[in-house]
């Protein structure tokens, strides 16, 4: 039986549609998602940096990395900072008895001396027990404001990769992919429409595609123009 992603009793769980299958890497991010998809074999890499703007998929590509450990049955745990930051950071304590950590928004306790100094620590236990490491922040390991050099050291071991974001075509085929896993169909029309009157950022995106899926079940309407300005208020 597989075990769930560790889970820490603060209630920090991952989204179940933040998959490797649902996401869409477009012209640039298949070289990261297969690093990701790779980490966890005996020849991966044992610690990977992704930076980015918002809204590029970080978080749901580290959410991912985590369903994927516990789909082969090893323990794995979601750290998003921007949540958890305010807390001292007691839950990096035996960390290293995981096997994959993936850190998110790592800049939220940037600048911070006992996050840093946890950070530093904890980075070194995963390290010899050989254990896995993701990180995600919003910026390069060399341009965030990091005060402990020896962490700043740390943070540029791994590989780094640069998560880009989506063209309009991209984000189209984004949108479609999240529609079919669904089992919505989403006709071209439809989703240009949605790219064109939607929010910019594929997040939001896929919010209005929920609301879409639910007032589509409820009134047993295909998905078509006139629909969805009436189901979204447009």
């Amino acid at each position: 039986m597989n075990r769930a992603p560790a889970q820490l009793p603060l209630g920090v769980g991952l989204r179940d549609d933040a998959t490797f299958g649902n996401y869409y890497p477009g012209a640039y991010n298949a070289p990261l998602v297969e690093q990701l998809t790779r980490q966890l074999s005996p020849d991966g890499e044992p610690y990977l940096y992704l930076w980015g703007a918002s809204g590029t998929g970080r978080s749901h590509l580290l959410q991912a990395a985590c369903h994927q450990a516990s789909d082969q049955d090893v323990r794995a745990l979601y750290l998003p900072l921007a949540d958890l930051g305010h807390f001292p950071p007691l839950m990096l304590e035996d960390i290293e008895r995981l096997d994959l950590v993936a850190i998110d928004d790592l800049e939220c306790v940037v600048g911070r001396k006992r996050w840093e100094e946890g950070l530093f620590h904890a980075f070194n236990r995963l390290r010899d027990a050989g254990k896995r490491l993701v990180i995600a922040s919003n910026a390069s390991p060399r341009q965030l404001p990091v005060l402990l050099p020896d962490l700043a050291s740390r943070l540029t071991w791994g590989m780094t990769f640069h998560v880009q974001p989506l063209d309009d075509d991209g984000r189209r085929a984004a949108l479609r992919l999240r529609a079919e896993a669904r089992g919505m169909e989403l006709p071209d029309d439809v989703a240009r429409y949605i790219l064109h009157r939607g929010p910019r950022q594929l997040s939001e995106l896929c919010r209005s595609l929920d609301t879409l899926d639910r007032a589509s079940l409820s009134a047993q309407r295909k998905l078509t123009i006139p629909f969805v300005k009436q189901a979204l208020g447009w």
